[in-house]
């Protein structure tokens, strides 16, 4: 899992690449707790995610939940398609209500069927 933090006045942009999977949940779960610590306002850009499991979904799913009890805000931006994908399938796009902002065809398997 590639991790790069870009701060700013009061919060930061994470960006996460490649697998999001369970052998890099352990690691990523405490630098998440840490940054969160250290920033008020936190995006995760999940635009390089190449693969997610259960795992990955978990630790997003902490994360949110984390920065909820701690009255700070935990935003995921810039979701790549297969995050998209499976947050979909786990009914879940509502859990982070964040905005999910999709170009028509752009979904997997998408396109128009009329």
């Amino acid at each position: 899992m590639d991790v790069t933090l870009r701060e700013d006045l009061g919060g930061g942009r994470v960006e996460l690449g490649g697998a999001l999977d369970i052998y890099a949940a352990g690691e990523l779960h405490a630098q998440l707790q840490q940054l969160q610590r250290a920033h008020p306002r936190l995006e995760l850009d999940l635009s390089r995610v190449e693969e997610i499991d259960t795992a990955g979904v978990q630790l997003l799913m902490s994360a949110k939940r984390t920065a909820s009890a701690q009255g700070r805000t935990l935003k995921l931006v810039a979701h790549s398609p297969v995050v998209l994908e499976t947050l979909e399938l786990c009914q879940l796009l509502g859990f982070f209500g964040d905005p999910v902002v999709e170009t028509a065809g752009a979904r997997v398997g998408g396109g128009n069927n009329a």
